[in-house]
């Protein structure tokens, strides 16, 4: 395939419109590797106006009188499969440059009228070219909250130009949202979705209508983007004066908050910009947000952080629970503000669209991914320091068990680096602690000379010390031999392993300081202990 992109914008290679006409390619060049890509930036072009002189049509037919760059873009559309046309919405309209282009290629015509299947209006001209099979694209933005209603005039202007119903199209309000790197996550969903129609176009010249649909959905709520719109200019409402860019940046991030979280609960988040000297605080209520100056409340969450480390969190550079862990930033007060950011904040819960965002190319639907969530690096943790100090074996297995559910649990989520480390730290630390756990319960098993189930159940503390007394009692209290180390019948002492008699000692050790209620069982404990350490 060879497509033609001509990016109409003023802004050239800085046009929020172009952002999608590149999500558009990408998704076409996932399926056709082979397809030629050719890009005309008018805003580099030197395209006069027409003249309307007519000479294309009788002085020098199908050649312009004025030598500049539109004789390029001609050759672009006659070499072209497919032409998008992108640019933004301007005064209900095309830009001027794009204007130019369109009424320049009148030398691509013939002077004569004709009736033309299928057109719009009174009347047309035939193409000097065989342009059968050409196909068009249009992508545009505006600034307005929707598209709808919007582009009557860009859609008529197309209808004449390409014929009605003879063109796809792809027009998104919130365009300068685009521009903004601290609204990436929700952007880049959407950006996605006009990958996939990239990727049915290419397999079936065409967009399906879910597709479209998820299009024309709303980036943000109505509310929502209008708050961000009017706090972007920078500009105090009431006095029109030039406001505090970092309370600018405040207003923005107050205005994403999703009222539809409320819990009955109000809560104020005071931020302070400690590198600044700077604060303000955010009320989340019932009906929506309001910024006010610090002190106007009582704050239930404080964060107290530098104001580059708050913009590279916003902008999605760096984690916010992994900043925190770096103690890059801190946390005081109300922490599940925190836990539940994504619910209060999140790009994908103040968005007006839904869960799925489109199709795969094999037709099955996708699934989006969900924002990731501290809570699910914080369960394994949690559970580790609750369940193994007070469960031990049971706890060490219920950890395992929760590490390995965790990834199921977030299987529509995006999971981090520190996620996924986190799980496999705690699981090893589990592992290692049921080990360890595992390791004392045999030591103690070889110690008594008993087995383990035998052990467990002995009714009296005492018996156990006894149990392992009573082959050492008569040896200490005698001249110091004992069959047990060796003797004519057992030269090398008991099965000729010495290690046995050490272990025996840390059992008597241990049993006579703890369950010993005799002075003699305690003191001969004392004095095992001893032994062991070369003390007696």
């Amino acid at each position: 395939m060879k497509i033609l992109l001509i990016n109409g914008s003023p802004k050239g290679d800085r046009s929020n419109t172009l952002k999608l006409s590149k999500a558009f390619l990408e998704g076409i060049l996932e399926i056709d590797k082979d397809a030629e890509i050719r890009q005309l930036n008018l805003s580099e072009k030197k395209i006069a106006p027409c003249r309307g002189c007519f000479a294309c049509w009788n002085k020098t037919p199908g050649k312009c009188v004025m030598t500049d760059d539109m004789q390029e873009g001609i050759e672009g559309e006659l070499w072209a499969d497919l032409m998008i046309w992108s640019f933004p919405l301007y005064y209900f309209s095309v830009p001027g440059l794009l204007k130019n282009f369109i009424d320049r290629q009148l030398p691509m015509n013939l002077p004569f009228m004709e009736e033309q299947e299928g057109q719009t209006g009174s009347g047309g001209h035939p193409s000097r070219y065989d342009m059968s099979g050409k196909r068009h694209l249009l992508i545009s933005t505006c600034g307005f909250y929707t598209a709808k209603n919007n582009y009557d005039s860009v859609t008529k202007l197309f209808d004449h130009v390409c014929g009605a119903g003879q063109y796809e199209s792809i027009f998104c309000g919130q365009g300068e949202l685009f521009r903004v790197p601290e609204l990436k996550a929700r952007t880049d969903e959407y950006l996605e979705c006009v990958r996939q129609a990239g990727r049915e176009y290419a397999q079936k010249q065409a967009i399906s209508e879910d597709t479209k649909e998820k299009l024309r959905e709303l980036l943000y709520p109505r509310d929502v983007f209008e708050k961000m719109a009017d706090a972007s200019w920078g500009v105090e409402k009431k006095s029109g004066e030039k406001e505090d860019p970092v309370l600018t940046f405040t207003r923005q991030m107050a205005a994403l908050y999703n009222k539809d979280s409320f819990d009955q609960k109000e809560r104020v988040l005071e931020i302070r910009y400690t590198d600044l000297g700077k604060a303000w605080q955010i009320v989340l209520g019932k009906d929506g947000s309001t910024v006010l100056d610090v002190g106007s409340r009582e704050a239930t969450t404080v964060i107290e952080t530098p104001w580059n480390v708050w913009q590279s969190i916003a902008r999605g550079e760096i984690r916010g629970d992994a900043a925190l862990a770096k103690g890059m930033y801190r946390v005081t007060g109300d922490f599940s503000l925190m836990i539940h950011w994504d619910d209060f904040f999140g790009a994908a819960n103040a968005a007006a669209g839904k869960e799925k965002s489109g199709k795969n190319s094999d037709g099955r639907t996708a699934e989006k991914e969900k924002q990731p969530q501290m809570i699910f690096m914080l369960a394994a943790w949690i559970t580790f320091w609750v369940a193994v100090p007070v469960g031990g074996n049971v706890g060490a297995i219920v950890t395992l068990a929760i590490c390995a559910c965790l990834p199921l649990a977030a299987w529509n989520r995006k999971l981090t680096v520190y996620d996924r480390l986190s799980f496999g730290i705690v699981a090893l630390l589990s592992v290692l602690a049921l080990q360890k756990r595992l390791r004392q319960y045999r030591t103690a098993c070889r110690i008594s000379g008993l087995r383990a189930d035998v052990a467990v159940i002995l009714p009296d503390k005492r018996a156990t010390l006894c149990g392992l007394c009573q082959i050492q009692l008569p040896w200490r209290r005698c001249a110091g031999k004992s069959d047990f180390y060796e003797s004519e019948q057992n030269p090398g002492g008991w099965l000729g392993n010495p290690l046995h008699s050490d272990c025996n000692l840390v059992g008597i050790s241990a049993a006579g300081r703890v369950y010993g209620t005799d002075a003699d069982l305690k003191q001969y404990g004392d004095r095992a202990h001893g032994h062991l350490y070369g003390l007696v």
